[in-house]
C-alpha cells in the first residue's frame, strides 16, 4: 500500500511531506515532524482549543478560512490547502499591511514608536502632504490579533494563547478582512471598532457590523482558558479592528493554491489515504475498499486515534467529492450534502428557522463545527449527538448510496442500536433532505448540559408542532441522551396530535414523555433527572408558545455581566 506525499502551503511556500501515515494527526506533524511547537496539545480531543490552526481552501474563486483543531485533524485531510499556525502570522509574506486612506509621508514612513510595555500609547502623526491627522501605523510586526492580545493583557499563563490567537485570526479573516481596502476600497481614518462593541467607523465600511460581545463569545466558544482570563480576551476580540490592518494577499494565495493543485500526483489504486473528487469515484472506492475507515471532518475518528489509540491502515476521505459539499434548495426541501460542514449546514437551517441560532451555536465549539460534517454526525449515530434530534423533529430523510443505486429513509429509521445503522458495507450517506418550514409550524430546540458552551448534552429535546385553530394537527419530537440511539418520541406525539392546544394537553403529554424512555445514569446526569427534564422542557415549550420568555443564562447580556 502506497502513501501519497502530503502537500500544503505554509508561509506562501509549498510543503511536501512523504511517508505520513494515514492516521497521523496534523498536530503530530506540526510538533514532531516540523518542529512547530507554538501549537499546543491540551486535551487531545478537540475541546480546549490550544491546538487551533487556520486553514485556507480555494473554493468558488475565493479563499475560505476556517479555524480547526489540529489535535484531532488527520494530516492528509489538509492536502492542497493553506495552513497558518501561530508562528506564521508574522512570518507569512502573504500577510501584508493594508495601506490607509491618508498616506504618511515622513521619512520613517509615518511609523510611531510604542511605549514600552503594553503598547497602549501609540503616537499620532501629522501628514505633511494632506495636513490631516493619520492613525498610528506600525512596522510589520505583530498581527493585529496578537497586538490586541498584548494591549488588552489577554495572556496569563500563556498555554492557551496560541489557540486563542488563531481563533481570533480566523475571526479577523471572517469579519474584518472583508471590510478592508482590499475588499471595498476605503478604510475609515480612525481605524475600526470601539472597545466593547461601541459605535465604530467599521459600521460604515461596506455596511459592516461591529463585533459584539456575544459574537466574540460565539467565535471563541471552542477555546478554554484555565486561568479564566476571558474578559481581556473578549476585549481583544473587539479591539483588534482598531489596530493598523493587515490582510492576506488572496490573489497570490489563490494562484499558489491552483499551482499546488496541478502538481498533485494522481491517486493510486492502493493508496493508504483515498480522497476521490467525484461521487461516482467515491462510491467505487467504497466498493473496492469496504474495510477502509471513512472520515469527513475527523472530529470523531480523530478521538479514536488520540484517545483509543486506534490505527488505520487505509482511510477513505469523503470531503473532496464536490456533490457532497453542496447545499441546494428547491420549493419544498433543503438538500444538504454529507460533507457540508456543521457550520454551513446549521447556517442553512438557521436561515429557515432563525430560532435555532442559540441551539446550533452550542453544538461543540466553532473549530469542531468548522471541521465536522452533518453527514458524519448523522452516520456516527451517537445518542448524545445534537443534530439528530433536530433532524428527526424536522422530519428529515437521509439518502444512502452505493454503486448499486440509492435509497431514501426517514432519519430515525437509520439506527438499529448503539452506534449501529442499516448501511451496507459498500454504502455511504450522501445527503440529508429537510422539508421547508410550514406556515403553522412551531419549533423549539433545547440543550441541557453542565457547561453552557462546548459541552455534551445530558438531554437534547426538539419539539416541532403544527398548530392550527388551537389544535395540534401534527407533532414531531426528537430526543437525545435518553436512549441507546437518537430517538423519536412517538408516544408523546400521539398524545399531542388531534388534541386542543392547552395546558391540560401539555400536562398529559408531559407524563407520557416522562415515561416514554428509560435513560441511563452516567457522569452527565441520572436517569431520573433526565426524565424530569424531558417533562419540564415540554412545559417550557408550552409557556414559550404563550409568549412567556423563559429565564435562562442565554438571556443575560454579556455587556452587563463581563
Amino acid at each position: 500500500m502506497t502513501t501519497r506525499p502530503l502537500q500544503f502551503l505554509r508561509r506562501g511556500q509549498p510543503v511536501a511531506l512523504g511517508n505520513v501515515p494515514p492516521d497521523r494527526t496534523l498536530l503530530q506533524v506540526l510538533r514532531e515532524d516540523l518542529g512547530c511547537t507554538g501549537t499546543k496539545e491540551g486535551c487531545g480531543e478537540g475541546d480546549c482549543g490550544a491546538c487551533t490552526v487556520v486553514l485556507g481552501e480555494a473554493r468558488d474563486g475565493k479563499v475560505h478560512y476556517s479555524a480547526v483543531n489540529s489535535c484531532i485533524r488527520l494530516a492528509h485531510s489538509i492536502d492542497g490547502m493553506a495552513l497558518w499556525t501561530v508562528e506564521d502570522l508574522t512570518a507569512d509574506p502573504l500577510i501584508q499591511p493594508v495601506e490607509l486612506l491618508h498616506k504618511p509621508s515622513r521619512a520613517d514612513g509615518g511609523l510611531g514608536a510604542r511605549s514600552a510595555g503594553t503598547g497602549m500609547d501609540m503616537q499620532v502623526h501629522e501628514d505633511s502632504e494632506h495636513r490631516a491627522t493619520t492613525p498610528p501605523v506600525r512596522a510589520v510586526g505583530l498581527h493585529p490579533v496578537q497586538e490586541a492580545m498584548v494591549q488588552c493583557h489577554g495572556s496569563q499563563c500563556g498555554f492557551c494563547t496560541p489557540g486563542f490567537v488563531m481563533s481570533l485570526f480566523g475571526m479577523y479573516q471572517k469579519y474584518i478582512a472583508p471590510t478592508l481596502p482590499t475588499a471595498c476600497g476605503t478604510l475609515p481614518p480612525e481605524g475600526g471598532l470601539a472597545p466593547r462593541g461601541g459605535p465604530s467607523a467599521l459600521d460604515h465600511v461596506c455596511h459592516g457590523q461591529p463585533i459584539t460581545r456575544e459574537l466574540a463569545q460565539e467565535e471563541l466558544s471552542g477555546n478554554l482558558c484555565r486561568c479564566t482570563g476571558y474578559r481581556p480576551i473578549l476585549d481583544a476580540a473587539q479591539h483588534m479592528a482598531a489596530l493598523p490592518a493587515m490582510a492576506v494577499n488572496e490573489a497570490d494565495l489563490l494562484q499558489k493554491l491552483e499551482l499546488l493543485a496541478h502538481t498533485k500526483q494522481a491517486p493510486e489504486a492502493d493508496s493508504s489515504y483515498i480522497s476521490p473528487t467525484t461521487l461516482p469515484a467515491l462510491l467505487a472506492a467504497r466498493a473496492a475498499h469496504p474495510g477502509a475507515q471513512v472520515v469527513a471532518g475527523c472530529t470523531d475518528v480523530g478521538l479514536w486515534v488520540t484517545k483509543l489509540h486506534k490505527q488505520y491502515a487505509q482511510v477513505l476521505d469523503v470531503t473532496r467529492a464536490a456533490e457532497l459539499r453542496a447545499v441546494q434548495q428547491d420549493a419544498h426541501h433543503i438538500h444538504i450534502g454529507a460533507a457540508v460542514t456543521l457550520t454551513d449546514a446549521f447556517a442553512a437551517l438557521a436561515a429557515q428557522w432563525p430560532q435555532l441560532h442559540r441551539f446550533v451555536t452550542r453544538f461543540a465549539g466553532l473549530p469542531v463545527r468548522n471541521a465536522g460534517t452533518l453527514g458524519g454526525n448523522v452516520a456516527n449515530g451517537s445518542p448524545i449527538g445534537d443534530s439528530m434530534p433536530l433532524l428527526i423533529a424536522l422530519r428529515a430523510q437521509v439518502v444512502l448510496a452505493s454503486t448499486r443505486g440509492e435509497r431514501t429513509l426517514a432519519l430515525e429509521n437509520m439506527y438499529t442500536g448503539y452506534r449501529q445503522n442499516v448501511m451496507a458495507p459498500d454504502e455511504l450517506l450522501v445527503r440529508t433532505v429537510v422539508p421547508r418550514p410550514g406556515v403553522t409550524e412551531v419549533l423549539r430546540a433545547y440543550k441541557i448540559s453542565k457547561r453552557f458552551d462546548d459541552d455534551i448534552s445530558a438531554v437534547c429535546l426538539v419539539i416541532n408542532l403544527d398548530i392550527e385553530a388551537n389544535m395540534v394537527r401534527r407533532a414531531s419530537i426528537g430526543a437525545g441522551g435518553v436512549a441507546a440511539t437518537p430517538a423519536r418520541a412517538r408516544q408523546t406525539e400521539a398524545a399531542l396530535t388531534g388534541q386542543p392546544w392547552n395546558n391540560d394537553t401539555i400536562a398529559r403529554a408531559a407524563q407520557v414523555l416522562q415515561g416514554e424512555f428509560n435513560p441511563i445514569s452516567d457522569m452527565r446526569a441520572s436517569g431520573a433527572y433526565r426524565r424530569t427534564v424531558l417533562a419540564s422542557l415540554l412545559q417550557r415549550f408550552w409557556l414559550e408558545s404563550q409568549g412567556e420568555d423563559a429565564v435562562s443564562v442565554e438571556d443575560l447580556r454579556l455587556e452587563k455581566t463581563a
